[in-house]
């Protein structure tokens, strides 16, 4: 997608958000798989001044019927359906079963993903793409004060009930603008391309891989499902064949692909990857030497990131 894309199809859901009710201010909780049409879903709530409201769409009917009540929102967007190791996960259902746990959803706005079989509730549920395709694909964006709330996150939990992080619409978008420049050396005149291995229902795919990255002009590529699936070798494919130049992941995921063995990493021509990056928790030793020498080939740099939720972006490399 380029940036003309982007814009074109944010204002025309920016626009199909306005038609049915939602106005500045208002929460709008996403429950979508990894799909392009999940940044163009955040991205159209920023232009509207609405606040976005992500969940990760590995969460349960509960998760979701839980955070829509805490912010009373009253709308969801979401797939049919994600594809994971070849299945479909079934996002509406779950989306449908949160409905039945609170009566604050009005609208369900439906992307056709998968083409499965869901339940259609006829006056709540919509298909996103009969609506977009009758909507101007012209939306100036809303004046914002830079204190205005950008969006709504909450943690995963696991220290008791989820927190509702909130960050405005000024500082955040600098500080991710300025953190992945100096973090991941991005360069947009050095045909980079960049790659955060992370789920947008996390603040690291909303920082970087969405709002951090469009600003400095790197493209930045965005993967659904599994990374072992069809092949433990799904990644390095992926860095191949776009030619990766950053490579943002986890130690867990790092752990795995040593475990998986280094047949898979050394079937693949890696050398377009410059900057090599981890995020979520501390790094072991052995997980770090892997890492530099097998994926990065001694030559890479590695940024380990320490930051959270409620920091928005990188406190520490």
């Amino acid at each position: 997608l380029t940036y003309s894309d982007l814009k074109r199809e944010t204002a025309k859901l920016a626009n199909v958000l306005e038609g049915l009710g939602v106005r500045k201010g208002d929460v709008v909780t996403i429950y979508m798989g990894m799909v392009p049409e999940l940044a163009i879903a955040i991205l159209a709530c920023a232009r509207i001044g609405a606040v976005h409201s992500v969940i990760f769409g590995g969460f349960s009917s509960q998760a979701i019927a839980d955070r829509v009540e805490d912010a009373s929102s009253s709308i969801i967007l979401t797939c049919d359906g994600s594809w994971r190791r070849g299945s479909i996960f079934p996002l509406k259902a779950n989306v449908d079963a949160a409905c039945e746990l609170t009566d604050t959803i009005k609208s369900v706005l439906v992307l056709a993903r998968c083409h499965n079989t869901i339940h259609w509730k006829a006056g709540r549920d919509h298909w996103w793409g009969e609506l977009t395709a009758r909507a101007s694909d012209e939306r100036a964006c809303e004046p914002m004060d830079s204190e205005d709330m950008l969006f709504l996150l909450y943690t995963s939990g696991s220290t008791g009930k989820p927190k509702g992080i909130v960050h405005t619409t000024g500082g955040y978008m600098v500080y991710t603008y300025l953190t992945s420049q100096l973090t991941f050396n991005l360069r947009p005149d050095e045909d980079q391309v960049y790659w955060c291995t992370a789920d947008i229902g996390w603040v690291t795919g909303h920082s970087y891989i969405v709002y951090g990255l469009l600003p400095n002009r790197v493209p930045t590529l965005m993967y659904e499902g599994a990374p072992n699936h069809p092949a433990p070798n799904r990644f390095w494919d992926i860095v191949e064949r776009h030619k990766v130049t950053q490579f943002y992941t986890a130690p867990t995921a790092i752990r795995a692909f040593m475990k998986w063995g280094d047949e898979h990493v050394e079937k693949h021509d890696l050398s377009s990857l410059q900057v090599l990056g981890t995020v979520g928790e501390p790094i072991n030793p052995e997980a770090w030497i892997w890492y530099r020498d097998k994926v990065g080939g001694g030559r890479c740099p590695i940024v380990d990131t320490w930051w959270q939720t409620e920091t928005g972006g990188h406190l520490l490399t």
